[in-house]
């Protein structure tokens, strides 16, 4: 029986340690305490595991190297995800979105399910254990962990995570050794984050605007989403932005444009109509309190300053191009970006192991035979709604099961 080690014990290390160990001899390292630190905060505590679409669907919501992903979601589907979470005691639920959780909503239930198929299989389980080195060798793969124990494995599968949350453990640590094994690593970056501009913006800390459309302009390229977002200390955040930010964050959006249009189910010409009644209702009043039924009162003064006009200017002295210009700014409020959230706040990591040199159908990689990844360590990532938790599950799947199996 051939011995398979798994380096990180998150959700991608998790499946790929308990599948390969229905054929092989599997030990799975973890540098932390216990395993699935990462799960344990994922969706606020509750970890949203997967999304409940056919796989044609579900890869359109994935940003980085869809195409890669084809036979690992259709290897293990959303679907699959669903049975595999049920077959281990777990009951789920589906939420708006098609996005799948825990009944329970705790996260936990997501990891001991995970943790009890590796322990059913019969795998080790070694916490407290950071890989340091990896050496390939022609007896297979010697292991050198901190403190100098060296142990030797004939396949292994590197399933450490990104650089995001490094508190939970990613550190970038596995990059560094799939680049001394000759792999190329894709600049990792933090994706699915808020982002930061360039005005200040401190005052409108925690503001809440639903049912906002929001774009960012990058070069010759624009995205555009639709709904929630927040202001936060030095920029934006919340569910539009986080879309936002995981289509720019492979490009350098430095200095690009973000746009908030505040008012996006009235064209101009409405809008306008609808200020005039506004003017109208409360021509007697200063132009600073004429906005109350339009815009939310913390956003007022802010809007205010940003037209330029005298806020305690009688507002049937409001001249035409001072509405326009108020108009203009309503329907896209600018901002300059200054770049994304540090790796700290960012859900996901953009980049890692080039996926050019790595089997899609197995996972295994095209430059050292018996070498595997799964999860986070790929250049692969997706939008929220589960969809990057089922990334690591079916790329560990996929993994677990091709080293398990070869001879």
């Amino acid at each position: 029986m051939s011995t398979v080690a798994v380096v990180g014990g998150g959700a991608a290390g998790l499946m790929a340690a308990g599948t390969a160990a229905r054929f092989s001899k599997v030990t799975l390292f973890e540098r932390n305490e216990k395993v699935g630190k990462k799960l344990y905060i994922t969706g606020k505590g509750r970890c949203n595991f997967t999304n409940l679409t056919e796989p044609s669907e579900f890869l359109r919501s994935v940003v980085g190297n869809p195409k890669f992903l084809y036979g690992a979601v259709n290897k293990f589907t959303p679907a699959d995800a669903m049975a595999f979470m049920e077959a281990q005691g777990v009951e789920v639920k589906e939420e708006r979105g098609h996005r799948v959780f825990p009944l329970s909503d705790k996260a936990s239930d997501i990891t001991k399910a995970l943790t009890n198929y590796c322990k059913g299989n019969g795998v080790d389980i070694r916490l407290g254990s950071y890989v340091e080195e990896l050496v390939h060798t022609d007896c297979g793969y010697e292991i050198g962990f901190a403190g100098g124990e060296k142990l030797l494995f004939d396949k292994v599968i590197l399933a450490c995570g990104g650089i995001t949350y490094p508190s939970t453990g990613s550190d970038g640590n596995g990059y560094l050794l799939a680049k001394k094994l000759g792999h190329e690593i894709i600049d990792p970056k933090p994706s699915l984050t808020d982002i930061k501009v360039r005005e200040d913006v401190s005052a409108l800390e925690g503001l809440s605007l639903k049912n906002v459309a929001v774009s960012v302009c990058v070069g010759n390229k624009t995205f555009l989403r639709q709904g929630e977002m927040l202001f936060t200390s030095d920029g934006v955040s919340g569910p539009v932005i986080l879309t936002l930010s995981a289509y720019i964050s492979r490009m350098d959006c430095c200095g690009a444009k973000l746009y908030i249009d505040l008012k996006p189910a009235l064209d101009t010409e409405t809008l306008d109509k609808r200020i005039l009644r506004d003017f109208d209702k409360y021509k007697n009043k200063f132009f600073k309190n004429s906005l109350d039924d339009l815009l939310p009162t913390r956003l007022i003064d802010y809007i205010t300053e940003r037209t330029g006009i005298n806020p305690d200017k009688p507002v049937n002295s409001v001249t035409k191009s001072e509405r326009q210009r108020l108009l203009q700014i309503i329907k896209a409020l600018e901002f300059t970006v200054l770049g994304l959230g540090g790796k700290e706040r960012a859900v996901v990591t953009s980049g890692g192991v080039n996926v050019k040199e790595v089997n899609p159908a197995t996972m295994e990689s095209k430059l050292c035979k018996g070498l595997y990844f799964a999860g986070e360590m790929l250049d692969v990532d997706a939008l929220t709604g589960g969809f990057n938790i089922h990334i690591a599950l079916s790329t560990g799947f996929v993994a677990g099961k091709a080293a398990g199996e070869a001879l």
